[in-house]
């Protein structure tokens, strides 16, 4: 059961992460960090999936490259589970520009631009609910 300070959030390898073959290594980060994978898929996402969600940068000008980058290739869909898993996971990843994220953080390690930075994590409880039941149904999750 889930205390107060055990949070489910959801995260994603994107198609450079899975292309470039960082799968492995970033499920062996989590695990290290004590974070329980309550539900792990590979998969195509389809494109109305990929902008229910992208859904809030619906009006802006990058929405069709990010709808178009998140569908051109396998990902991998994660549920994590653990004591303040949202921030947890979003430290582990690192800032969304790899020029400013922190040292030994995924994407200042292994992403090559803003556009194409390995991951992608839940910002907040409401996002996480969100976005786990974009990706899982509840008898996918452990």
């Amino acid at each position: 059961m889930l205390n107060d300070r055990m949070e489910r959030t959801f995260a994603m390898i994107k198609p450079d992460g899975v292309r470039r073959g960082l799968t492995a290594e970033i499920l062996a980060r989590i695990q290290r960090k004590g974070y329980r994978v309550v539900g792990l898929k590979q998969m195509v996402i389809p494109r109305e999936t990929a902008e229910a969600h992208y859904g809030e940068h619906k009006e802006r000008p990058f929405f069709g490259e990010l709808v178009d980058f998140i569908t051109g290739g396998p990902v991998v869909a994660i549920a994590l589970e653990g004591e303040n898993a949202i921030a947890g996971w979003r430290a582990m990843m690192g800032a969304t520009n790899p020029a400013n994220a922190a040292p030994g953080s995924i994407r200042a390690d292994y992403a090559t631009t803003v556009g194409e930075n390995v991951t992608h994590g839940s910002d907040s409880p409401e996002s996480a609910e969100r976005e786990l039941g974009l990706f899982f149904k509840p008898e996918e999750l452990l």
